[in-house]
């Protein structure tokens, strides 16, 4: 039987944990070839090889979105040894959740937002060339329900999630004439590094692959329709 995303090439940044390592071993499983991309390049390494031990195509790159020259090598890589680019899922991010605002270094303001959301723009204006020349594809943007939502102590992940809900919108208006389609998924309380878990019940907390999951009805939707945003919630309130 065929795979929904069989000769495709999908493109996961921050794939090597959490939420990242799911989403690229759920689209390899799919049939697409996947390149898995981060800053620390075990980690990226141990998701790839995860993946080609089940006799799926994988491969590793590391790559800082918060650095355009990091970026435009990743994307003269995937030119290189894939010739296209199907889906690109814009998943890096950290985040920062122990100051109020007016006590946050400026250098962790600037981290923060040059990694969740320049990084984005970077990805965008690297890779979308590319998916032009191949026809369409899909961008999905890993957001957060702290982009619709007050995050005490947490205000600028939260800024960089607002703005990434922005940029993802205006986003698939300028590439709806070019076959993209660009969602972007805000999950709540997920079972990552990343999120704070004080006070949280982990087992009721999303899981990385209910996040791969809504991903993979995102990119397997029929051509015709796109769904701009998915809020992804736990059953119950850990």
């Amino acid at each position: 039987m065929k795979k929904n995303l069989d000769n495709k090439v999908a493109v996961v940044t921050g794939g090597g944990r959490g939420i990242g390592a799911a989403i690229a071993r759920n689209l390899a499983g799919l049939g697409a070839s996947v390149v898995v991309c981060g800053r620390t390049r075990e980690a990226i390494e141990a998701t790839s090889k995860s993946i080609s031990q089940s006799g799926l195509r994988a491969l590793a790159v590391a790559c800082d979105v918060s650095d355009l020259r990091s970026v435009e090598s990743l994307a003269r890589e995937v030119e290189n040894n894939f010739g296209r680019l199907d889906v690109l899922i814009n998943n890096a991010g950290i985040g920062s959740f122990k100051n109020p605002l007016h006590t946050l270094p400026p250098e962790q303001w600037d981290k923060v937002l040059n990694i969740n959301l320049r990084g984005v723009y970077y990805c965008v204006r690297s890779f979308v060339p590319m998916m032009i020349r191949a026809g369409g594809g899909h961008i999905v943007n890993i957001s957060s329900l702290a982009g619709k939502n007050p995050l005490p102590n947490g205000a600028a992940y939260a800024a960089s999630k607002w703005g990434l809900n922005g940029l993802s919108y205006s986003l698939a208006e300028e590439l709806r004439g070019h076959n993209i389609r660009v969602s972007v998924v805000c999950p709540g309380s997920t079972n990552t590094d990343l999120s704070p878990h004080e006070g949280k019940d982990t087992g009721k907390m999303l899981q990385p692959d209910d996040v791969a999951h809504v991903v993979e009805m995102l990119v397997t939707q029929e051509q015709q329709s796109f769904v701009s945003e998915v809020l992804l919630r736990p059953t119950a309130k850990p």
